[in-house]
């Protein structure tokens, strides 16, 4: 709490960099992000009926990232339970906005709703279902400042695991991953794990297509390869959901992953890489 209230003061300013020019974050020569880390890094955290998850989540999010960040919570109805716990926390974190999904109930509404609400700078997002493994963010922030435009945690990369989920989802998931990096040169083991770090001046010039939900992030890792915009990976540990239910509908979502699997294998955009230093 202490820790929240003394950089208070400091979030307020760092946030005025949001939505301004966004001349500073150009990448110098060598690729580094200049002005980077006085940009405040937006959390994109999509809830659902995630009440008895809500606490863990943000205690992690306490323990792990650095500030400055905002941390957007983004819901789908006012009737939500998960919206008054939230409500609780902001009241004492001046960092938690709580904004209201406008892009059609689901993720991927949420998703889109905060992308148009996020900054320039470095875009984390993340679930609150305790999935995901928040100590590498400091890790995820220095790559983002090295010039990376995506930065992916990687279950299936040499020291990354999956713990726990649906045999199949994960079959699925580890068979289009590797193939895309020993195929087709993708530069990360894991395409689909929507646990991401993003470029926000990148992420926000992109037409996001994804109707499903959770394809999200393979549309936007997609899309970043064919414009050979800089990806990386790290290892990651993904650990399934012990409260809640999750909203993932593997067979209704399958074609929509193989549309965004299959656009990786199409010609890439042949651009200057000044161009690319943002």
């Amino acid at each position: 709490m202490d820790r929240a209230a003394n950089a208070a003061g400091q979030l307020v300013t760092e946030s005025a960099h949001v939505g301004n020019s966004v001349a500073g974050l150009a990448a110098s020569p060598a690729g580094r992000r200049s002005d980077a880390t006085a940009t405040v890094l937006d959390i994109l955290l999509p809830v659902y009926h995630e009440q008895d998850n809500f606490a863990r989540a943000i205690a992690e999010i306490e323990q792990h990232v650095p500030l400055p960040f905002r941390l957007l919570v983004i819901y789908d109805y006012e009737e939500d339970p998960t919206v008054p716990v939230a409500r609780a926390h902001a009241a004492t974190r001046p960092w938690i906005e709580l904004v209201r999904n406008q892009e059609g109930r689901g993720v991927i509404g949420a998703l889109k709703t905060g992308v148009a609400a996020c900054g320039p700078g470095p875009v984390l997002v993340t679930m609150a279902d305790l999935s995901d493994d928040l100590s590498i963010v400091p890790r995820m922030l220095t790559l983002y400042r090295d010039g990376f435009d995506v930065v992916c945690p990687s279950r299936y990369m040499p020291g990354g695991r999956q713990l726990g989920g649906p045999r199949l989802k994960r079959l699925l998931s580890r068979l289009a991953g590797c193939s895309a990096y020993w195929f087709r040169g993708v530069p990360t083991h894991d395409i689909t794990n929507n646990f991401r770090m993003y470029c926000g001046v990148f992420l926000k010039s992109v037409k996001i297509e994804s109707t499903g939900g959770f394809e999200f992030a393979l549309e936007i890792t997609s899309k970043a390869f064919l414009a050979g915009r800089r990806i990386t990976e790290l290892p990651t540990t993904w650990r399934d959901r012990t409260a809640g239910q999750s909203r993932f509908r593997l067979l209704r979502w399958l074609p929509r992953y193989l549309g965004w699997y299959l656009r990786l294998f199409r010609p890439r955009q042949k651009t200057n890489p000044a161009a690319l230093a943002w």
